[in-house]
């Protein structure tokens, strides 16, 4: 065995596979496994055979299919030296059921959500995933969907997803109106790095209290949406929820209005997001930076003279962490959900009783803005307290700051440099992370040092709850 270690480690073996055995599949297509396995008959080393079959079972545990894979080389036929059987034997997934339930809570807007789904793995032995799912979220989102993924289509090499899905979300706090949407996605390429898929949806924008903004007024009733997304992603980082070295890039382009109806809407829309971790050598110590930008615009004839669709927008604040996920500029901390930017006031009611006259509320509408720049800086540490480093328990300091405005119906005329300077917000804080395997929950102090006559910003203690998702 020594001898054998030594020279795998010294010398090329030259070696062949001759064939691939493939055992324990009663319902999976062979056709399915054999795709994965296909690197290794161009393996002309024992040593590219080894790196092949060890890609190739992590790839075939990726399916979700199966309970056990496991690829052994045996020898080829006496007749033919310098050759390996591989053969495959997998133990597929006893229940093909599988399902979750969970509550989660959002506590920058005070509320909470019940979600649950259910899983279906290969029923036509394909490796196909059938999938449904239900969201109930108290005041601010209703989800049903329910879709397929396929991991190799014909003779695509990349998996194809599928999804149908029914949205209800409730803006009427922020912006004064509902929205529902009826739409069908499809995943038209994925890898590692590229994302490329296409949306169709039937949108419904509406206002039952009838107070909305004339910004929100005129962009109620429905709207037709086919898009293309491309996502390029590279991500570097040591860890998602506490990284500590590497760095971390997402492009995302976006365009609207492929179907020649006069209900579609034309929209571009691109998003850019860079994260950067340097580690400082002492107490597991991390400067965090990043900057996120995005714009977004009509396309046509006179764009620019035309609003943006109001959903179609970029919205700011929120108390998630601006360290985890990759995902264009949104979060911005100390600030609640759509609590700065661009604001109209509402409708003013008036009501006559007895020759008198009394206003309703003058409350605003956040509209959103079609540039958004957001940019933090985060100091990462270890707490002195060793049960609290064994738990991954660890402190931070924060700083963030972000900018929102408006392009469409020729606003832009009106940002000079020294505008745009001053629309940028910032807040600063310091406070404790909890990280989980799933999420990263903080308790922070957050002090506004910069905002708007109209933004909703709070010093104080604040919670927050992320995902790397």
């Amino acid at each position: 065995m020594e001898n054998l270690f030594r020279r795998l480690s010294s010398e090329r073996v030259p070696i062949r596979v001759h064939d691939v055995i493939i055992q324990g599949n009663t319902k999976t297509k062979e056709s399915l496994i054999e795709a994965e396995m296909e690197a290794l008959k161009s393996a002309t080393t024992l040593q590219e055979l080894l790196k092949a079959a060890s890609i190739a079972n992590a790839r075939l545990q990726h399916l979700d299919i199966f309970d056990s894979v496991k690829i052994t080389l045996d020898s080829g036929p006496p007749e033919l030296p310098g050759t390996t059987n591989v053969v495959v034997e997998i133990v597929e997934s006893e229940n093909p059921l599988t399902g979750s339930v969970g509550v989660f809570s959002k506590p920058e807007a005070r509320a909470w959500s019940l979600e649950g789904s259910l899983k279906l793995k290969n029923l036509f032995g394909y490796g196909d995933i059938w999938d449904g799912s239900l969201a109930y979220g108290l005041d601010l989102t209703s989800e049903v969907s329910a879709g397929v993924s396929l991991p190799r289509f014909k003779k695509l090499i990349t998996p194809v997803t599928a999804r149908l899905s029914l949205l209800s979300q409730d803006w009427l706090k922020f912006s004064s109106y509902k929205e529902r949407a009826l739409g069908l996605s499809l995943g038209l390429l994925s890898s590692r790095s590229h994302d490329l898929s296409y949306s169709l949806a039937w949108r419904t924008l509406a206002d039952p209290s009838q107070m909305s903004s004339r910004a929100v007024r005129r962009q109620l009733g429905h709207s037709l949406i086919s898009a293309l997304k491309y996502t390029f992603k590279i991500d570097r980082r040591n860890s998602p929820l506490r990284p500590t070295r590497g760095y971390a890039f997402l492009s995302s382009s976006q365009i609207g209005g492929l179907l020649p109806d006069h209900r579609g809407l034309r929209f571009l829309r691109q998003e850019l997001d860079f994260r950067y971790a340097l580690p400082l050598g002492f107490y597991n110590a991390a400067f965090n930076i990043g900057i996120s930008a995005g714009v977004t615009v009509p396309w046509g004839s006179g764009f620019l003279s035309r609003p943006t669709y109001l959903p179609e927008k970029f919205f700011l604040g929120g108390n998630s962490s601006p360290v985890c996920a990759l995902g264009g500029p949104s979060s911005l901390l100390g600030f609640k959900t759509r609590g700065l930017g661009p604001a109209e006031p509402r409708r003013q009611v008036t009501e006559n009783s007895n020759d008198e006259s009394s206003d309703a509320s003058s409350a605003i509408d956040f509209v959103g803005g079609d540039l958004a720049v957001t940019a933090f800086a985060d100091l990462s540490f270890d707490l002195p307290l060793r049960v609290l480093r064994e738990a991954g328990i660890h402190g931070h300091a924060f700083a963030c700051t972000g900018s929102l405005n408006k392009l469409t119906e020729n606003a832009y005329k009106d940002l000079s440099l020294q505008k745009f300077k001053e629309s940028f917000r910032a807040s600063a804080g310091f406070g404790v992370i909890v990280p989980t395997k799933l999420f990263r929950m903080e308790v922070n102090y957050c002090y506004i040092l910069k905002q708007q006559e109209h933004d909703r910003g709070k010093t104080g203690v604040q919670f927050s709850f992320s995902s790397s998702f």
